[in-house]
C-alpha cells in the first residue's frame, strides 16, 4: 500500500505504480489484468482499476488542455 495525493483515481494509479517501482517493485510486473485498489480518505470511497484501462486511458487523447498535460506528465512516471 502507498499514499499519494491525486485529483483523479486515474492519476493516483499512475502515482501508486510510479511509488512501487521506487520503492523497489521495479522488478514485479504490471501485467493488463493486475488491479489496482485506490481508496479515498474524503468521502470514503473505494475504486478499483485495472492497469491495462489504465494503460487506455493514458494512451487515449486528453478531453481538454489540462488533461492533454497531465496524461503526459503521468507517462513519463511510467
Amino acid at each position: 500500500m502507498v499514499e499519494v495525493s491525486a485529483a483523479s483515481v486515474y492519476e493516483a494509479a499512475v502515482l501508486a505504480l510510479a511509488e512501487f517501482r521506487r520503492c523497489g517493485f521495479a522488478d514485479v510486473t504490471f501485467g493488463p489484468a493486475t488491479r489496482l485498489t485506490i481508496r479515498v480518505k474524503q468521502p470514503e470511497t473505494e475504486h478499483t482499476v485495472s492497469v491495462g484501462k489504465l494503460q487506455s486511458w493514458l494512451d487515449g487523447n486528453g478531453k481538454s488542455p489540462r488533461e492533454q498535460v497531465m496524461k503526459k506528465r503521468l507517462r513519463e512516471l511510467l
